[in-house]
């Protein structure tokens, strides 16, 4: 008599650490472009700006596009508020150590 091992049906249960890692990483990183693009949209005069979100390939090429975005954002009106909110949120799911130090003395 054979007796089949059990089968584990969680999500991810199959996938090693690492390959789930990399999809989690993806996963941010798609949702935080879909942000990106989402804070762009109807935006007048920013069709450099949806076309670089849209070349970006990695995290930190949203990362280094934040402040034109917020800009862009800052001159469109108090009707934008929200979406720069859910923009702030989108990078500190992605890049959360990089709050900005307040109280900090230089040297």
């Amino acid at each position: 008599m054979q007796v089949a091992a059990p089968r584990q049906f969680s999500p991810g249960a199959a996938v090693p650490a690492g390959r789930s890692a990399r999809l989690a990483a993806r996963r941010a990183f798609v949702d935080l472009k879909v942000t990106f693009m989402q804070a762009l949209a109807d935006m007048p005069h920013t069709d450099w700006l949806h076309a670089q979100v849209r070349c970006a390939e990695a995290p930190v090429d949203l990362w280094l596009l934040r402040a034109p975005v917020f800009a862009a954002l800052e001159g469109a009106g108090p009707d934008y508020r929200e979406r720069r909110q859910r923009l702030r949120r989108g990078l500190d799911s992605v890049f959360p150590d990089l709050e900005p130090v307040h109280n900090c003395v230089l040297f």
